[in-house]
């Protein structure tokens, strides 16, 4: 009776082994399972690990490494906005988002999956959809990532974008002709414009970025050069040149915006008054005697204003807080 509890004890380990020797081990993730994981942004670090090592140590010694996590948790709100997302491992379609709010709906297409060893190149567009009626949009770009294995993680080595534009296609035409009769009915005629009127949001825009782009600029060369304070000198934030930044080159604007000369407008500093400069007044004003545009100052508490008449001076006396 012994030998026969032992035996039989024997043979129920053996079992187990075996049973546990043939299980199926879980297949290694697709390129494109790693694709959708890093924009996928539920797990915090899923955006950072499949970035490579190089970009990451490159990252890392500008200390922007932080910026790429905080990029990876605050995007993970977009699945909290109520959207509703689905991913797919297999077939043609990627992506799926939808607003049930608006009735809108994007979904990522795959439109290639090239794998070649240790490299896969995903070929992605893009179609919407409004009240589940597809729409067409024939400026809407390509994306191809390139993954590539590395320590047995894919990750994103390359984006390329690319954007078809097909200029014979009738619906192309059809919408090109729409827009263009559609801003034609609703011009005003050159004589009942306001001054205003000659300058837009979008280029208005160009020259706050400009701007702004300097206001930064003078922050970061305060903290650097603290015993010069801020400069009122646009060289010497210049972003080209050899060697290492230096007070007269700090290597934070780009050299054309440095020149003062941008969009049709002047860009000048001034007040820096003490030693350090505590302070600064910044101004743009455009260039020659244009009718309707708008001047726009700012000083170090970063807030910009505009004046109507184009005047640096009344900008900065009573200007009105740029939107």
């Amino acid at each position: 009776m012994k030998h026969f509890v032992t035996s039989f004890f024997l043979l129920v380990v053996a079992v187990a082994s075996i049973a546990q020797s043939s299980e199926v081990a879980p297949a290694p993730q697709t390129a494109r399972q790693a694709l959708i994981e890093m924009f996928s942004f539920k797990t915090p670090g899923t955006f950072v690990r499949h970035l490579p090592a190089a970009t990451l140590t490159a990252f890392g010694k500008i200390e922007a490494l932080d910026k790429l996590q905080q990029f990876s948790l605050l995007s993970g709100q977009l699945h909290s906005s109520g959207k509703q997302i689905q991913t797919f491992d297999t077939g043609s379609v990627l992506l799926t988002s939808e607003d049930p709010k608006t009735g809108q709906k994007v979904d990522v297409v795959v439109e290639s999956d090239s794998l070649q060893g240790e490299g896969d190149n995903i070929e992605l567009s893009f179609q919407t959809y409004k009240e589940k009626q597809a729409q067409k949009t024939p400026f809407m770009p390509r994306l191809t990532f390139a993954m590539k294995m590395e320590s047995g993680v894919w990750k994103l080595n390359e984006i390329l974008v690319s954007i078809r534009l097909p200029l014979a296609d009738p619906d192309f035409l059809k919408t090109i002709t729409e827009a263009a009769n559609a801003h034609n009915a609703t011009a005003v005629p050159m004589q009942t414009q306001t001054p205003l009127m000659a300058t837009g949001p979008g280029f208005d825009n160009s020259i706050l970025a400009a701007m702004r782009s300097i206001l930064t600029a003078e922050i970061a060369y305060r903290a650097t050069y603290p015993a010069v304070g801020y400069t009122c000198t646009l060289s010497d934030l210049d972003g080209f040149g050899g060697g290492e930044p230096n007070e007269h080159q700090a290597m934070l604007i780009s050299s054309s915006l440095a020149s003062g000369k941008k969009f049709g407008y002047e860009f000048a500093l001034s007040g820096c008054m003490g030693n350090p400069a505590m302070g600064f007044l910044l101004s743009a004003t455009p260039r020659g005697n244009i009718f309707g545009r708008r001047a726009f100052c700012s000083d170090k508490s970063g807030a910009i204003r505009y004046s109507a008449d184009g005047n640096a001076a009344t900008c900065l006396a009573s200007g009105i807080p740029a939107q």
